[in-house]
């Protein structure tokens, strides 16, 4: 009879283990954004770029996982109108900076997710940009059907060279900042 209590007992263990499966929730890419600051010695640049697919995985109501990715042809700086703003969207798609013709998305996959604090998870992702994958680490914030971020990227380590003064002697102010700042909106 103990056997019987042990194997029932081992049994609801199991399947209320099991009912604990992951849940996987569409990222909106209507509602959601990415915006991006770039900076150089002269002043700085802002924009958007979309994203084109997102998922976000929780286990029961904890975060657990997610893959994004990047629509880069929809790469626009927002900080300025009319032909300058041509130009510099037309550069920083060309191979001097994104090569979107060549690599037309980006993509992001967790692969640590750590609680922090009460709706706060700490993240290590695969970052691929121009087919090229490094990890990246920031920190994340869950609330209801929202989720924000906001972290750097250093463009050098994905073969985005131009204008950096790491690279590049006698820039002066011309030099353009390794890294660039994303701040991401989420809505699932």
């Amino acid at each position: 009879m103990k056997n019987l209590k042990a194997i029932a007992l081992a049994l609801t263990v199991v399947f209320s283990t099991l009912s604990v499966s992951a849940q996987t929730k569409k990222v909106d890419v209507s509602k959601s954004t990415i915006n991006w600051v770039g900076k150089k010695v002269t002043g700085q640049h802002s924009g958007t770029v979309n994203i084109k697919a997102g998922t976000l995985i929780f286990k029961g109501d904890k975060l657990a996982g997610g893959t994004f990715t990047v629509d880069m042809t929809s790469l626009n700086a927002t900080d300025i109108s009319g032909e300058s703003q041509g130009k510099l969207n037309g550069h920083l798609k060309s191979e001097d900076f994104f090569g979107t013709e060549k690599f037309p998305t980006a993509t992001l996959v967790f692969k640590t997710v750590a609680a922090k604090a009460k709706n706060v998870y700490a993240i290590t992702a695969d970052l691929t940009i121009k087919g090229t994958k490094n990890l990246v680490a920031f920190d994340i914030t869950v609330k209801g059907n929202t989720a924000t971020t906001t972290f750097n990227v250093d463009r050098t380590k994905y073969d985005i060279k131009y204008g950096s003064g790491s690279f590049f002697d006698n820039l002066g102010d011309k030099a353009i900042s390794d890294e660039f700042e994303l701040a991401v909106a989420l809505k699932f």
